[in-house]
């Protein structure tokens, strides 16, 4: 903008006006001033000294250094005295503009004693009569100039050009070095900026906290107006925006199809778009009223673009060359951050979705492993417990009654746990329940030996050879007072009589079930008398580990039987689980769990 009205205020010297010194001195102190400047590398400390250093050679009044923007076609007062506050920052000449923009444009010195008589000055501070400008050169380019101004009329003459012509040179030299420096010194901080950024990034695994905090982080690299995230949805193909702020504010913002404005361009050809003016763009869609400029940098995944970053400004030619380095750099480490948010966001949604199913499975596996004894069962009392390894579990147990007077009971263990093992141990019991009620429609008086030859078979048929099934069918005939049992691989069962002699395991080995078609089982009869106890255990059992790596064995268990043999069929099982925790300690359940307890009441 250029300031064409006079704003209030008066001219205030930098340099006590009086007697002028002669030109040796002059050039004597020409010489200790150029050594002296040079050596400032602070831009901001520079510009200040600049008045003081000069009045030593001529007095002024009023002073100000102006500089070229980036684009080399603005200038603007880098810093002043003697000017009103908010004059000295909305001043903006083009080159050729006023006394200093036609001074910086023809690359010579204007000196004016008499402003009124020059219609290319425009008058800024109020009461100036004189100005001298002075453009400041370095290697060939004009990067700005010095303006001196007085209110008195006549106040400066060629001798004071020729000094301020001379003092420009290493003036120039000197903000170049300080720019330079300065320009540094932000790059290497920037640079630690952006690592620390990328760390902050990288650690943040919800997508709409990162989001947030890349806006943010933004900032400290950017000072950005409005500036929004977009992502591609890959579903439905179109750019929405996650984040949008503006003036520090959260707002929303509509989405838009790949290839259309500025960011759809963008996101479709994966490249940085740079406009200074959109106006002048016809891609650009008006979605912010007061945007003048825009910059859009796209965020790749290797060769995938997944959204951008898309800053707008109010001003024209907001955004530079380092703006675009620098997002660049930003927006390849919030690419991969945000893929990460993403993909860990995905997972995050199926490890829910299998524990929600998994929940699900375990209330169904619940539901069809028996809850209560057959009705007309009167004299026995039996209790179980079945403690997965995981959610679901690949143990299984059967009471069943196809007879009176008869109790079926069937403890078998799948290979391997959770889900297969849990189907397999599904698909077993209804084996074992159809082997079982089929005996009784075809009235066919076979045994549990033939029954587990019966469902080895169907087993073996599923070719289903990296599973297996280990179960042990036991016929508890309540009228006889007998068991007659088969097993094809499960722990040995415990048998304990009514007076405590004997508490040992009922040795019956077999294969277990699917391995082989052809596998046949032999079968046991023993006594079931009043007051014996009956235990069935899968392997999780016995074979339960210290935290020394010892194993439990059925020892323990067999005691523990011939201890509470007297006991309830429900106590005797809780006693068998407190005696296995006991010893596991706090090492980990490796394996399921069941235990089965068959006490004869009557």
């Amino acid at each position: 903008m250029t300031t064409s009205d006079s704003p209030s205020g008066e001219p205030s010297p930098s340099g006590a006006p009086g007697a002028r010194p002669s030109d040796q001195d002059r050039l004597a102190t020409l010489f200790a001033l150029s050594r002296e400047v040079t050596g400032v590398l602070d831009l901001d400390e520079l510009l200040t000294r600049i008045p003081r250093l000069i009045a030593r050679l001529t007095p002024f009044g009023v002073f100000s250094v102006y500089l070229l923007d980036e684009a080399g076609e603005t200038l603007r007062i880098a810093y002043a005295e003697g000017y009103p506050e908010e004059a000295a920052k909305q001043v903006r000449l083009a080159l050729g503009q006023g006394t200093v923009g036609t001074a910086v444009k023809e690359q010579r010195s204007i000196l004016l004693n008499d402003v009124a008589s020059d219609p290319r000055y425009i008058s800024v501070v109020p009461g100036v009569q004189s100005t001298l400008v002075v453009p400041l050169r370095n290697k060939g380019v004009v990067i700005g100039a010095l303006n001196l101004l007085s209110s008195d009329r006549d106040a400066f003459d060629d001798t004071d050009e020729a000094m301020l012509r001379a003092f420009a040179a290493p003036i120039a030299q000197a903000i170049v070095n300080a720019r330079l420096f300065e320009s540094e010194r932000e790059y290497s901080e920037t640079m630690a900026t952006l690592a620390e950024v990328g760390r902050e990034m990288s650690g943040i695994l919800d997508l709409d906290e990162l989001l947030t905090r890349v806006a943010h982080l933004v900032k400290r690299v950017i000072a950005y107006r409005t500036f929004g995230i977009a992502l591609l949805n890959d579903d439905t193909g179109m750019i929405e925006f996650k984040v949008a702020i503006s003036y520090g504010e959260a707002s929303a913002s509509a989405s838009m199809k790949i290839g259309e404005g500025l960011l759809g361009y963008a996101v479709q050809h994966k490249e940085v778009v740079l406009v200074p003016d959109v106006s002048k763009d016809p891609r650009y869609i008006n979605a912010v009223p007061d945007a003048k400029s825009e910059l859009v940098v796209p965020l790749l995944v290797k060769d995938r673009c997944i959204g951008a970053f898309d800053l707008e400004s109010p001003e024209l030619n907001a955004f530079s060359k380092r703006h675009v380095e620098l997002l660049t750099l930003l927006a390849s480490e919030a690419a991969v951050a945000i893929e990460n948010a993403r993909l860990w966001e995905a997972l995050r949604a199926n490890e829910l979705r299998i524990e929600k199913e998994l929940r699900f499975a375990q209330r169904v596996q619940m539901a069809l492993l028996p809850r209560e004894l057959p009705k007309r069962i009167r004299a026995v009392d039996v209790s179980w417990r079945f403690e997965p390894a995981r959610e679901l579990g690949g143990d299984l147990y059967e009471f069943l009654a196809p007879e009176p007077n008869q109790l079926i009971v069937a403890v078998g263990d799948v290979s391997g746990k959770g889900v297969p093992a849990a189907l397999y141990s599904v698909f077993a019991s209804e084996v074992v329940r159809s082997r079982t009620f089929r005996r009784r429609a075809s009235h066919d008086p076979a045994g549990p030996g033939p029954t587990l030859t019966s469902i080895n078979r169907i087993l073996h048929e599923r070719e289903l050879e990296e599973y297996y099934c280990t179960l042990c069918y036991a016929i508890f005939d309540l009228r006889r007072h007998t068991v007659t049992m088969a097993n094809s691989g499960l722990p040995y069962p415990i048998r304990c009589t009514a007076d405590g002699a004997s508490s040992a395991q009922i040795e019956l080995p077999g294969v277990p079930l699917g391995s082989f078609g052809t596998t046949t089982y032999d079968e046991i009869v023993v006594p079931a008398n009043l007051g014996d106890v009956f235990v069935f255990c899968s392997d999780g059992i016995f074979e339960t580990f210290s935290e020394s790596g010892a194993e439990l064995g059925a020892g323990p268990i067999a005691e523990v039987v011939r201890a509470h043999r007297d006991k309830p069929a429900a106590e005797i099982v809780e006693r068998i689980f407190a005696t296995m925790s006991a010893f596991r300690g706090n090492a980990e359940q490796t394996d399921d769990q069941t235990a089965v307890v068959v006490r004869i009441v009557g």
